[in-house]
């Protein structure tokens, strides 16, 4: 089967679609990763594959959100029509592969296509809101990783799915040496100071205007206040402007960018791992998520974790005992939590502890073996 994803770029579905893929050859998988490069500096993935792939060259930058992701579905389907023989599966990891996927069989390839919905995302033009409802609506099996995005598309598009949860590898987030995390702690400017890492960038999913109001709230009420470190930023949409009026907020809430909020843009795999061994805490206060990678990552790190109080992340976190969850868009109940992490050396302790016993139960291999499960019964209709 080949796996197929539309970026090389850190972002969730990516980094699911890579793990995934070792996952499946470590179990001896016929596996290949399929994915859109830069074609004008293509340098792979964000961190080494130990997989076969494959990438054909992204199209060129467009100015609108529509043609970018039309000109992606063209040029992956132009790639994935030259080597859909060769697969019995393609697996596709979201809309823009899906529909490239569809437009390849439909032509007449002799493929099965799977398609993981890690969340749906919310267009704003009718062709985009119809792209994403085919790439929903036309592979043969549907697969989701969390019960709540499996009831949403039930209610909301009529389809049945499959749960297949995420895993994590620890491995990625061993500990570093004092002197690396003083390294990446001077950095933030965080010598003597509580440092709290968000992953994702600025953007209206994660919540960031919300967690930016909270450092501001923390730092009339802390000393010292405390550092916030934001990691990642690379989209396929251009949050730009959301970005920009959010730190444009920042003299409102008496913060200053570069000594109390500290943009680091996109890392590399072992730089995020060293980041999140350096901090003190996960802020992670999304609106919106399919399942919370970053949270398992975190938790892999010993980070304890404040995130929303989210159905999604419900299913595998319990407040207080393993994370504390806020409610969502709430400003000022997230400042209090992090206060709280801030102050309590032995919450701190209990959160890491309980970390571990989730991130216990979420193993990339345990995911592999589910989706070789699916692909047997999907290959199995298709003879």
């Amino acid at each position: 089967m080949a796996l197929v994803t539309y970026s090389t770029k850190p972002r969730g579905g990516v980094v699911h679609t890579l793990a995934l893929a070792e996952a499946l050859v470590g179990l001896g998988q016929d596996v290949t990763v399929i994915a859109l490069g830069d074609a004008a500096n293509d340098n792979g993935f964000y961190r080494p594959v130990a997989v076969p792939h494959t990438l054909f060259p992204a199209p060129a930058p467009r100015s609108t959100l529509d043609e970018r992701v039309f000109s992606s579905v063209d040029a992956l389907a132009d790639g994935l029509a030259s080597v859909a023989e060769d697969f019995d599966i393609l697996h596709t990891q979201d809309c823009i592969s899906a529909r490239a996927a569809m437009r390849v069989r439909q032509a007449g390839a002799e493929v099965a296509v799977v398609r993981t919905v890690h969340h749906v995302d919310d267009f704003t033009t009718q062709s985009l809101i119809d792209c994403q409802r085919q790439a929903i609506l036309e592979p043969e099996r549907l697969l989701v990783v969390s019960e709540h995005w499996r009831r949403l598309l039930r209610c909301e598009y009529g389809v049945d799915s499959t749960v297949v949860h995420n895993g994590v590898d620890q491995s990625r987030f061993a500990p570093i040496s004092p002197e690396r995390q003083s390294m990446f702690r001077e950095r933030a400017g965080a010598t003597g100071r509580f440092l709290f890492l968000a992953v994702g960038g600025i953007e209206p999913r994660k919540g960031s205007v919300y967690l930016l109001e909270a450092m501001g709230l923390l730092k009339g009420r802390v000393e010292p206040s405390p550092v916030l470190a934001v990691v990642g930023g690379h989209s396929f949409q251009d949050y730009a402007a959301y970005r920009d009026a959010a730190l444009a907020r920042l003299p409102e809430w008496d913060l200053r960018l570069g000594t109390d909020v500290v943009m680091l843009g996109t890392v590399c795999d072992a730089e995020l791992a060293g980041w999140y061994r350096a901090a003190d805490a996960l802020a992670f206060p999304s609106l919106k998520e399919g399942w919370g990678l970053v949270v398992l990552e975190a938790m892999s790190a010993d980070l304890p974790v404040v995130a929303t109080d989210m159905p999604v992340f419900r299913e595998y976190l319990t407040h207080g005992e393993d994370s504390l969850l806020v409610p969502v868009e709430d400003a000022a109940g997230l400042a209090s939590a992090m206060e709280q992490l801030m102050n309590d050396g032995q919450l701190r302790a209990r959160l890491r502890q309980g970390g571990h016993q989730v991130v216990d139960r979420f193993t990339w291999p345990a995911s592999a073996r589910q989706h070789v499960a699916i692909y047997d019964e999907v290959a199995a209709r298709k003879s």
